[in-house]
């Protein structure tokens, strides 16, 4: 059996743990630059407000309803995500994290009640975190995404144990709610008269093969309940590496965007030292507006090849930079930059160039000090002087909440009232 703990409404339910008077009332959480919707209360859904709506299309109607708006908070909710993972270790040893705000963990070796153990895990994440949480039980990974679909409209639990189970949970799922079925595939179902999770075990395995491929297959075996898809309990690293941000404003000073590119180039390099990687390809990118009415769109980029991979932030950001000066054109307006990193091996198996020496050992070992600071004493406690200290660059973020579990000096402060 299968548990996936998924929690509700994740971004705002951060917000609320640290301030109670948000309960009860509508609530979002904007995109970075305080561009859309992510992340919506029950109530805020209820007013009709969608995912990945443009704020300034709904000013009227926030206001209307006095609905509470918040900039994202990415420090504050990957501590509350950290904190979820931990409390899952204490029920199952066997865990997945499959995102920031869900995870599957496997009950093997547990015989007991499953849906009293999943009240048990939710109550505790309830208890300990202050999180809100829906959790389906069943024997694939596909039926507990059914499940926990389910659970989200009950009592937060559902589990799907018997046959009968089974076939009125697959009954009642559309055929688009699948785990793993796009718009692409949906469409195609429902044009073949297949409109129900049900519908689709019906399918013969020829047809799912043809239309769908060996994974549309490996779906219907996990709707049936046979297990094909595995837990992955270890992460596998990422063979590429993005950190790319529009602009609090526009930009034509090469120097502001130099300080932007070179943050992402180093945000780029922490992440490969993370899972012990370095990269061979550097890609930078900038772009001006693509939804201006009154400026010509321009989109530039390149990638830069190092002579030996690495994850060191001074020779990422060299690369960056280089590559910024050759794709720059003065004059314009730019709204967002970025790197990528690619061509991704392990650390420890760098091939070495036969024509130019690299002190790896020495590089390294600049790295590891700063990430050794930073982790201790707050991120960019330590940084590249090119990265500058200005903010023209940075993204608005006008109603952030403050970092509670992170900054001595944005901890929560209790009144007496």
């Amino acid at each position: 059996m299968f548990a996936l703990i998924d929690c509700n409404n994740f971004y705002v339910s951060c917000e609320r743990i640290f301030n109670p008077l948000l309960e009860g009332v509508p609530v979002i959480v904007l995109s970075n630059n305080d561009g859309c919707i992510i992340s919506r209360s029950n109530e805020a859904k209820a007013l009709g407000l969608k995912m990945g709506e443009p704020i300034f299309k709904r000013k009227d109607l926030i206001a209307q309803h006095n609905v509470k708006v918040f900039s994202s908070n990415y420090t504050l909710y990957g501590d509350i995500s950290h904190r979820v993972m931990s409390t899952l270790r204490d029920f199952s040893p066997f865990i997945e994290i499959y995102s920031i705000d869900e995870a599957f963990i496997d009950l093997k070796g547990i015989y007991t009640d499953f849906t009293v153990y999943g009240q048990n895990i939710k109550r505790t994440i309830q208890k300990d975190i202050g999180m809100p949480t829906g959790i389906g039980i069943a024997p694939t990974k596909s039926l507990a995404k059914i499940a926990n679909r389910i659970a989200k409209k009950r009592n937060g639990v559902f589990t799907i144990e018997t046959e009968i189970q089974r076939l009125w949970a697959l009954a009642n799922t559309p055929v688009e709610d699948i785990w793993g079925v796009g718009r692409r595939y949906s469409t195609l179902l429902k044009k073949n008269g297949v409109n129900t999770a049900l519908d689709f075990t019906n399918l013969s395995t020829d047809w799912i093969r043809k239309h769908m491929t060996v994974q549309g297959h490996r779906l219907k075996e996990e709707l049936r309940g046979r297990s094909c898809i595995e837990l992955e309990t270890v992460m596998q690293p990422k063979k590429n590496i993005a950190s790319t941000r529009a602009f609090g404003k526009k930009l034509s000073d090469i120097e502001l965007i130099k300080e932007s590119v070179s943050w992402h180039a180093t945000n780029c390099a922490a992440k490969l030292r993370k899972q012990k990687s370095a990269a061979r390809f550097v890609t930078i990118f900038i772009h001006t507006d693509p939804f201006s009415e009154t400026e010509k769109y321009v989109s530039r980029s390149i990638t830069v090849t190092l002579p030996v991979a690495s994850n060191s932030d001074s020779v990422l950001t060299k690369a960056a930079i280089a590559g910024l000066k050759k794709i720059f054109i003065p004059a314009l307006l730019y709204k967002k930059a970025g790197v990528i990193v690619s061509e991704i091996c392990p650390e420890n198996a760098i091939q070495q160039n036969l024509f130019e020496y690299y002190d790896n050992n020495k590089l390294n070992s600049v790295s590891k000090v700063t990430d050794f600071l930073n982790t201790k004493y707050g991120k960019s406690t330590v940084t590249l002087a090119v990265q500058g200290n200005s903010r023209d660059w940075k993204p608005k973020q006008e109603k952030v909440s403050p970092a509670y579990t992170t900054r001595w000096d944005e901890i929560i402060e209790v009144r007496n009232l």
